[in-house]
């Protein structure tokens, strides 16, 4: 491949480009990765260290749970990949509806000085209470483990949604106001042409800091509500210890960390399409 630039050629290499990605993004983690499981089987040789080292990890849970990620052996003794489809079915519902209620709420409150002053310190009041605290009151309220661990994760990610998208409408810039006004900007229009663009980089920062807590609440839930799910898998495994079940949780463990990267890289992913470039 090559470009004209005055009366010089510019040759461009793909396969250079190729090997400064792979050197400056695959290399770096890879190499981080192996040292830390090298520190972690050294760790293991101390009889006195009772977690298996990664070897021993590997291979206790190859056979299903690696291999066979989609057993099913009827009621919660399923493999790790219906537990996790399992726990992103109630994440993606409740941090759907996190995401739809925060955002109305934060342009309503964003636009009216006076009700931002009235719920500000009431919100300030309610982000600050942990997850697990809400898991009583909707227990109460619902009577049902599912529809509990949904509001959580609701009641969890719903914060930085509605904050960030308050503080974006707030952040307006006055001239695009004027030229609303002046172009008589209103309802829906003035919501697509003027609201939305412009904070639409804060909406994105709150969606993005809303799926990881959702993904934290919902593993932190389970444990306590039970049924299929990751999290009732960790606790179901730590309630039943042994050698083998400590290489199960770790295993799952891993499967929760790659999940919530997927989840934050996929949120990442649509804000780069969707916020324009002069904003990122």
């Amino acid at each position: 491949m090559t470009a004209t630039l005055g009366s010089r050629t510019i040759r461009k290499n793909p396969r250079k480009n190729i090997s400064k990605i792979i050197l400056k993004k695959v290399v770096p983690p890879a190499v981080a990765l192996i040292v830390f499981l090298v520190i972690w089987q050294i760790l293991c040789l101390n009889p006195n260290f009772k977690l298996p080292g990664p070897i021993e990890t590997f291979s206790e849970t190859w056979d299903p749970f690696i291999i066979h990620p989609f057993f099913d052996n009827g009621e919660s003794d399923k493999g790790l990949g219906w537990q996790i489809l399992n726990s992103l079915g109630r994440v993606g519902l409740g941090f759907s509806l996190a995401a739809i209620v925060g955002i109305f709420l934060g342009i309503l409150i964003g636009a009216n000085k006076l009700l931002y002053s009235a719920v500000d310190p009431i919100f300030q009041v309610l982000r600050t209470v942990p997850p697990l605290a809400w898991l009583p009151i909707s227990l109460a309220a619902f009577q049902q483990a599912n529809p509990s661990a949904i509001f959580v994760i609701f009641i969890t990610s719903i914060w930085p949604i509605l904050i960030n998208t308050t503080v974006g409408v707030q952040q307006i810039p006055q001239d695009y106001i004027n030229v609303a006004r002046v172009l008589r900007l209103k309802g829906p229009k003035y919501f697509i042409k003027i609201v939305f663009p412009a904070t639409v980089p804060y909406i994105f920062t709150g969606l993005r800091i809303g799926i990881g807590l959702s993904w934290l609440a919902i593993v932190a839930a389970e444990m306590l509500v039970g049924g299929v799910g990751i999290g009732s898998f960790i606790w179901d495994a730590y309630n039943t210890t042994t050698e083998t079940n400590l290489s199960e949780i770790i295993l799952a463990l891993i499967y929760v960390g790659l999940v919530g990267l997927m989840l934050d890289r996929l949120v990442g992913f649509v804000a780069s399409k969707v916020v324009p470039e002069e904003q990122k």
